[in-house]
């Protein structure tokens, strides 16, 4: 049976469209979730695309955390639902205190966009399990605010736990905090990533294939989850 992945779109996302095609061409179901509406309709895995939900107002994600569609997801999650937060996603699961810390203004102040190689670090997770330890992906970036920041318990935590999932190579294009461009919960199951995977999935418009793998992984993970 095919796997359904939800996309949700948020007002302001933009790049739900994209995230969409990326699981399509995976080999799953994109299934549109609404922002407005608590209701999953039974997907296998959440992908919270970047954008700019409700206009970036007060704090980016802040708003978009308290969404009905949130509180569902934030109870899946919980019980194992692999959700992966991409860009402006990985700043509402942070405000929605799936993952730890935040993100802040570029220290540099500028929006950044650009082709940016990571270094996978935790090949371990429900999202990455088609990476290798240390593999070099060339995937774009795009963000202004983008900066990675969590106090240094929380930081130190993260390394001995090995839930760095991914890390900035050949320059830092945002600041944060020990190259950080991706981490993981406890379980494995939520992924929040600053990068954009969704837009390297085609030879047509990515810089690489690279980001192919991690809507891959969702796959491989849901096969091999229990019923």
């Amino acid at each position: 049976m095919t796997a359904r992945v939800g996309v949700v779109t948020f007002p302001g996302s933009l790049d739900d469209g994209d995230a969409a095609r990326a699981v399509r061409i995976a080999g799953a179901e994109p299934v549109r979730l609404w922002h407005g509406d608590p209701d999953l309709h039974g997907v296998d895995a959440v992908v919270l695309p970047g954008g700019f939900s409700y206009g970036d107002y007060l704090r980016c994600g802040a708003i978009a955390r308290f969404a009905p569609v949130m509180e569902t997801i934030v109870d899946a999650a919980q019980g194992g639902l692999p959700v992966l937060g991409i860009c402006n996603g990985f700043q509402i699961l942070c405000e929605a205190h799936l993952l730890p810390g935040a993100l802040t203004r570029n220290q540099h102040l500028h929006f950044r966009n650009r082709d940016q190689v990571l270094r996978i670090e935790s090949a371990g997770t429900a999202w990455t399990n088609a990476f290798q330890p240390g593999q070099e992906v060339l995937i774009p970036v795009k963000n202004g605010e983008g900066c990675y920041v969590a106090d240094t318990a929380t930081l130190d935590q993260l390394e001995a736990e090995g839930r760095v999932v991914a890390r900035y190579v050949g320059g830092n294009p945002n600041g944060s905090q020990r190259d950080i461009a991706a981490i993981t919960n406890a379980a494995g199951n939520v992924v929040g990533i600053m990068p954009h995977p969704e837009h390297a999935v085609e030879e047509l418009t990515g810089p690489s294939l690279d980001g192919l793998g991690f809507f891959t992984s969702v796959l491989k993970h849901l096969v091999g989850a229990p019923a």
